[in-house]
C-alpha cells in the first residue's frame, strides 16, 4: 500500500472499553470516574466498547447530553448519571434468570437480557439518543456477526458491517444492542435483529449485501471477535487508551473431555489468544510511537507503572477482583465499589505514566469510595 493510499491518521483520542461482564462494567466506572476527573473524558472523540463494556459505554452516551462541565472540562454530574444507575444494574441478576425465561417462556435468551437491560437501565432509549459528533464523542457499541463473521458496529450515525452494508440514522434500541454486544455464547446468544433490506445504503463493495444477511443479524458478543474494542478505533486515531477488563485463561492439568466442558475450554482459549495478539498490536504501536496512549488491565501491578504517587493497591487483592466471574450476576455493593476504586487507580496510573501527551489537570487521586479500598 502505498502512502497516498494509507488511510489517515486523526488526532483525537480514542477510549476503548474490554468486555468482562459485570466485572467490566464496574471496573470501566472507575476508568471513567478518573479520566473525567483528568479533564479528558471531554476531550475523548471515540468510544469504542464491547460486551460489559459496552453496558457502562452505552450509560455514558445516554446521558452525555445531561452532563454538566465545569470550566475544566470536569463533569460535574457523573455520579448521578453514570454511576449510581450503573451500581443498580450490578445489583441485579440477569443471566441466569435470562436463560430460565428463554428456555421455560416466550422469547430467546437475548430478547429476556435485552428487556432487562430496558427495565433497569434504557428504557425506550435508543442509538439515536447518543451525541452527535459536534456535541460528544461518538460511541460505538460492537457486536459479533455470525452471519458475516465480522463486526457490527452499532453508533448514532450508522450501523454497520462492512460485508453486508450500513444502515444510517437507524433507531435500534440501547437495550436490543447492548444485549447483542455482551451475548456471551453459548448460553446468552444469538440475538436476532430483524432489519429492512430498503434500509440499506446500496454499495456493490459489500459482497454479502444481499437476502438473507440483509433483512436479519444474527449476533454474539462482541468480544468474540475483538475483545479490547480495538478494531474499529486503532486505524484511525493517533491516540489511543485502552482498558482491559478481560479475564486470564488458567491453566488445567485435567481438562474436561466432554462436549459441553471441552467447547467451552475451546472457546476461552481462542477468546484469550484474541485479546493477546490485540495487546501485542498496540504494544507494538505505543513503543514505535506509531500511536501515543496508554494500556491498563484490571490484573496489572499498578507497581509496574513505576509512579512513586501512585494510589497503593496489593497485587494479591487486585488478582482476587480480576478473577470475579465473566457473570452478569449480582454483586454485592462491596465488591461493586472496590471493582470502581481499582479501575479508577490503574487508570490513574496509566494514563499518568504512558499518556504524557495528553492535556490534563492535576487533580489528585482518591478513591472513589474510600472506605470500601480493593
Amino acid at each position: 500500500m502505498s502512502d497516498d493510499q494509507k488511510p489517515k491518521i486523526r488526532e483525537g483520542i480514542a477510549l476503548c472499553l474490554s468486555g468482562g461482564g459485570y466485572r467490566a462494567m464496574m471496573f470501566h466506572v472507575g476508568v471513567l470516574i478518573r479520566l473525567n476527573e483528568l479533564g479528558v473524558m471531554k476531550k475523548l472523540a471515540r468510544i469504542s466498547s464491547v460486551s460489559g463494556g459496552s453496558i457502562t459505554a452505552a450509560v455514558l452516551g445516554m446521558n452525555w447530553k445531561k452532563l454538566t462541565f465545569d470550566k475544566n472540562g470536569v463533569a460535574t454530574n457523573l455520579k448521578e448519571l453514570l454511576t449510581i444507575p450503573i451500581q443498580k444494574m450490578a445489583a441485579t441478576s440477569v443471566d441466569t434468570q435470562s436463560v430460565l425465561g428463554g428456555v421455560f417462556w416466550r422469547g430467546s435468551v437475548s430478547d429476556w437480557v435485552a428487556s432487562r437491560y430496558a427495565e433497569i437501565l434504557f428504557d425506550h432509549s435508543t442509538l439515536q439518543d447518543f451525541p452527535d459528533d459536534s456535541e460528544g464523542p461518538r460511541f460505538i457499541l460492537h457486536a459479533t456477526n455470525v452471519q458475516s463473521g465480522a463486526l457490527l458496529r452499532m453508533s448514532k450515525p450508522y450501523v454497520a458491517d462492512y460485508r453486508v452494508g450500513m444502515i444510517r440514522n437507524m433507531k435500534l434500541p440501547l437495550a436490543t444492542a447492548v444485549a447483542a454486544s455482551s451475548a456471551f455464547p453459548p448460553f446468552l446468544s444469538p440475538m436476532t435483529i430483524d432489519v429492512n433490506p430498503s434500509d440499506f445504503v446500496p454499495d456493490p463493495t459489500c459482497d454479502l449485501q444481499r437476502l438473507p444477511f440483509t433483512d436479519t443479524f444474527v449476533l454474539c458478543d462482541g468480544g468474540v471477535y475483538d475483545n479490547l474494542g480495538m478494531e474499529t478505533i486503532w486505524k484511525q486515531y493517533r491516540t489511543l487508551l485502552v482498558s482491559d477488563a478481560g479475564a486470564k485463561i488458567a491453566p488445567e492439568g485435567d481438562p474436561a473431555s466432554d462436549w459441553a466442558q471441552h467447547s467451552k475450554r475451546i472457546m476461552e482459549i481462542v477468546d484469550d489468544q484474541v485479546r493477546n495478539l490485540r495487546k501485542r498490536l498496540l504494544l507494538n504501536l505505543l513503543t514505535s510511537q506509531e500511536r501515543f496512549g496508554g494500556y491498563w488491565s484490571v490484573r496489572s501491578d499498578i507497581r509496574n507503572f513505576g509512579l512513586p504517587d501512585a494510589i497503593p493497591c496489593d497485587f494479591g487483592r487486585t488478582t482476587e477482583l480480576a478473577n470475579t466471574p465473566t457473570r452478569l450476576k449480582k454483586m454485592s455493593e462491596l465488591l461493586q465499589k472496590q471493582l470502581v476504586n481499582w479501575g479508577y487507580a490503574v487508570c490513574d496510573a496509566g494514563v499518568r505514566k504512558h499518556a504524557a501527551n495528553l492535556p490534563t489537570t492535576a487533580t489528585p487521586a482518591r478513591f472513589p469510595f474510600a472506605e470500601a479500598g480493593v
